[in-house]
């Protein structure tokens, strides 16, 4: 029998849950019986944490894997990199920040494919998701992989979701900073906002993935998506910069399969959503005209497509959470 657990919030990393906001909280209590893959919801309104529900899986304290929501971290360290000036900017090519990670054999218009090409998805290569995935991480060398796979698109043109195109962006910021992937995540988000960031998987060449495979507590993911909501500011410091996240929550491109528009790392809603999307139904989700963070875990090994799961999860965004 599914027990389900209303959990009050008493660490000081996010406020309490205030009385005059029990009742909202009612709307969601059945979700768990509806939506048998789903661990948790968090909701934060203002300064209120008005939803904090377990319906089943390790808790909110434990790190649950956040699967693609990946990307969008990686999205965000590339902003970072560009603001301290390691990297020139969106426009800088592989070429130019890291052309040793170019193979021999790949084509020619490799190396012009720009770091914005690979946080948007338009690098323009065969895919290395979907039913290219599991070849991909079976390889020797997943960058060399990546980016010795034939051009299907004009670089910057159409989304092509593609673990392997971030998987190459967090390699390249690694070979521009002089710092893996980990210690930045670390260095630059984990500390700033008070959250861990455990290791997480790397591939042969020692490269921490980009694009999948990280972990976070769902209390840390909220806590993301409140820095994010709030301009990337916590506690009067600027931790992400404000222009980045003004940059990458602009639409460039649309996924052919949620139909949901794709700025730098960030699927956007019409309704005014900024959502990183994990496999699964892992979601960090902001909308700073509604003053809303969101943090939604679910089963990591059962799809969440834009037709089912990940659909209705979108309802619950666009319906009961932006009513809040």
């Amino acid at each position: 029998m599914l027990h389900r657990r209303t959990l009050l919030v008493t660490s000081l990393a996010l406020p309490f849950i205030r009385p005059a906001a029990a009742a909202a909280a009612r709307e969601f209590e059945g979700l768990g019986d509806r939506y048998d893959q789903l661990h948790s919801l968090q909701v934060l309104k203002g300064g209120d944490l008005v939803v904090a529900e377990v319906y089943r899986g390790p808790g909110l304290d434990r790190p649950a894997n956040i699967k693609s929501c990946s990307k969008s971290i990686v999205a965000l360290l590339l902003g970072i990199a560009i603001e301290r000036g390691e990297v020139p900017g969106l426009d800088a090519t592989l070429g130019e920040v890291a052309p040793a990670l170019i193979p021999d054999a790949a084509d020619p218009a490799v190396q012009d494919i720009t770091l914005g090409d690979l946080a948007s998805l338009r690098a323009g290569l065969e895919r290395t998701s979907g039913p290219n995935y599991g070849a991909w991480v079976s390889s020797s060398n997943w960058v060399r992989d990546a980016l010795s796979r034939p051009m299907v698109a004009r670089p910057g043109g159409q989304m092509l979701y593609s673990t392997g195109s971030t998987h190459v962006l967090g390699a390249a910021l690694t070979v521009a900073t002089g710092q893996s992937l980990l210690s930045q995540a670390r260095a630059r988000i984990g500390q700033p906002l008070g959250i861990e960031i455990p290791a997480w998987t790397r591939d042969p060449q020692g490269y921490y993935m980009g694009g999948n495979e990280m972990a976070l507590t769902p209390r840390a993911m909220l806590r993301l998506g409140q820095v994010l909501r709030d301009g990337g500011r916590l506690d009067g410091a600027q931790v992400i910069p404000a222009g980045w996240l003004r940059t990458s929550t602009r639409p460039l491109t649309r996924s052919p399969y949620s139909g949901l528009s794709y700025g730098y790392g960030w699927f956007l809603s019409r309704s005014g959503y900024a959502l990183a999307r994990g496999y699964g139904g892992q979601v960090i989700a902001f909308h700073p005209e509604r003053d809303l963070a969101v943090a939604i875990t679910s089963d990591p090994n059962r799809p969440a497509r834009s037709e089912g799961y990940f659909g209705a999860l979108m309802d619950l965004l666009d319906g009961p959470v932006l009513s809040l």
